[in-house]
């Protein structure tokens, strides 16, 4: 039997669209959930400048829901952070190989696919209209409901 997971990280290209949002909305999802609070969740980008904070669509969508990204900066991703991170999610299939080249191969996954979903790129929403983030944070936010009861499974198991 593994460990269970204490802590995922979310990775995406610039850190400041999908990967803050997505973690914003994983923490928010395992609060409610008693057994995995003490998950803790972070984001790195692997084109990151580091200290940027969240788009201005991230942040108005997870106001939008309730979810606060004002304290958000981004960083980059490093060895460190995929060695310290138990399970790694990426919003897209360029990421992954990334991760995977940073040592994370065991612990690293298009989101997706570890969701149960067909293996897809989560679309950055970058520069885009508000109603492309609010379509983004739903697609995550249906991701994220089906990451939870995974964790949830398998912390059961």
């Amino acid at each position: 039997m593994s460990l269970p997971v204490r802590s995922v990280l979310g990775v995406c290209s610039g850190n400041t669209c999908r990967s803050p949002l997505a973690a914003v909305i994983l923490a928010a999802r395992l609060a409610e959930a008693p057994a995995l609070r003490d998950v803790l969740v972070s984001s790195a980008g692997t084109g990151a400048r580091s200290g940027e904070p969240a788009s201005e669509g991230s942040y108005l969508v997870a106001l939008e829901r309730g979810l606060d990204l004002s304290a958000h900066r981004s960083r980059m991703l490093t060895r460190e952070l995929v060695a310290g991170a138990d399970l790694i999610l990426t919003m897209g299939a360029s990421h992954l190989r990334q991760v995977t080249d940073l040592g994370g191969a065991d612990r690293a996954h298009l989101l997706t696919e570890w969701a149960g979903e067909s293996a897809e790129d989560v679309d950055d929403p970058y520069g885009q209209a508000v109603e492309v983030y609010r379509e983004t944070a739903e697609q995550l936010d249906q991701l994220m409901a089906q990451v939870v009861a995974r964790l949830q499974r398998e912390r059961d198991a």
